[in-house]
């Protein structure tokens, strides 16, 4: 259901109300001109709580994204003041809707975004859907994003895009690393209880079937609820059914859980790739000497071809600029983080009439932008909605003092370097 203006848009008031003022003499001659009309842009992230790490480096993505806008965007002409309001999703998908509907109904924000698993980007593009209003979100495969909205591929939804890779991509890069070992193909699956998990491991969607294809034999013990304390059914599968590899999708304290465990009950896979847990240095380094060598895909890093549509940053600028500023590693969502304002930008400056949701939408549907994680261009499917990004595996590997992740597969995505070989754990 879209949202019915009954009144003037704001910014059409601020036009008039500017005008109807007769301001004194002396203030006549010290204003030029009125302020510039105001694009409002909502962004939800989780900056608490267990998918913290995810929004680790937003203060400073955002703080170069607001220098960039400073002197605002032209549109038609025109220029327009951009204000960034954000919202903490407290890693909760009930709070991440709940601070959407206050960005879409209080703020009155003429685009909203969202990024950071399906836990935010699934009820902030719920929301806007249903108050018809522009949303881009990204840091979720498309395939807990789009089915877990019941998204029909037909027809898709009507206000509501999404740049990331899918399953199918995490898939490829996981079976390519693995391809290089002679590791046996049995495999121990961990799925929890929630969108990512119930994605990953839906036996027609996810991972089970292409796994039986390549010659994986995966065992898959059940969903556990996330924040469980206790793993020992799935390692006792696990060590029962001989698996020599371990993969998932876990949020870092249920996998640091799982990983402690496992060295206490004897379980020693030899390959452990892990998607969501093992993104992140910080996680890496409280593993302490258990976190060299697991491994996980690689979505953005300082190695990756690309640069700012915006900014004109390289990939490698960008990390090196975060680091330098924050004392901290690089992670891979910072050139996500960085692409979402990109595509919004571009939005802003094609949209044929930023008072009419409608036209924004389009201008975000027509998008045809190379950008720090890649093309994002959602006339290339894989449905309505959806734009595709690259995706490669990498391991975490002990250098010295820190741990570095080393590209090591590369074969869906050749134009991004390998900067490593798999190693095995045992």
């Amino acid at each position: 259901m879209k949202r019915i203006l009954t009144t003037p848009s704001r910014r059409h008031f601020l036009t008039l109300s500017a005008g109807a003022v007769t301001a004194p003499a002396i203030l006549r001659h010290t204003r030029a001109y009125a302020a510039n009309p105001v694009i409002k842009v909502g962004y939800v992230s989780p900056k608490t709580g267990p998918l913290a790490g995810f929004a680790e480096a937003d203060d400073y993505i955002l703080a170069g994204i607001r220098e960039k806008l400073a002197g605002g965007l032209t549109n038609n002409g025109k220029t327009y003041d951009v204000e960034i309001i954000v919202k903490d999703s407290q890693s909760n998908p009930n709070r991440a809707a709940e601070v959407a509907s206050e960005l879409l109904l209080s703020d009155e924000v003429d685009i909203i975004t969202g990024a950071a698993t399906p836990d935010t980007t699934n009820p902030v593009a719920d929301q806007a859907e249903v108050n018809g209003t522009p949303c881009i979100t990204t840091d979720c495969p498309w395939q807990p994003y789009f089915f877990g909205r019941q998204g029909d591929p037909v027809t898709g939804f009507e206000s509501t895009y999404h740049f990331f890779w899918g399953l199918e991509d995490v898939i490829g890069a996981f079976l390519d690393m693995w391809g290089k070992t002679d590791v046996a193909k049995k495999v121990g699956g961990l799925f929890p209880n929630d969108a990512d998990g119930n994605a990953w491991g839906d036996p027609e969607l996810g991972l089970p079937k292409p796994f039986a294809a390549a010659g994986y034999e995966l065992t898959d013990p059940g969903r556990y609820q996330p924040l469980s304390d206790d793993f020992s059914n799935q390692i006792q599968a696990f060590k029962n059914a001989g698996c020599e590899i371990v993969t998932g999708v876990m949020i870092p304290p249920d996998f640091a859980t799982f990983w402690s465990q496992a060295a206490q009950q004897g379980f020693t896979p030899k390959i452990v790739t892990v998607g969501k847990a093992l993104l992140f240095p910080s996680v890496i380094e409280s593993l302490g000497e258990r976190g060299d060598g697991l491994s996980s895909e690689v979505w953005w890093s300082p190695n990756h071809p690309f640069s700012s549509s915006l900014t004109g940053t390289s990939a490698k600028d960008l990390a090196d600029g975060y680091t330098a500023a924050t004392g901290r590693p690089w992670t891979q969502p910072i050139g996500f983080r960085h692409a979402l304002f990109e595509v919004v930008a571009d939005v802003i400056t094609r949209s044929d009439d930023l008072d009419s949701p409608e036209a924004i939408t389009a201008a975000v549907a027509a998008t045809k932008l190379d950008t720090m994680v890649g093309a994002v261009d959602w006339s290339s499917g894989p449905v309505k909605n959806v734009s595709k990004t690259p995706l490669v595996s990498g391991q975490w590997q002990r250098d010295g003092d820190a741990v570095d992740l080393k590209i090591v597969a590369n074969g869906n995505a050749p134009a991004i370097p390998t900067t490593g070989e798999l190693k095995l754990l045992a």
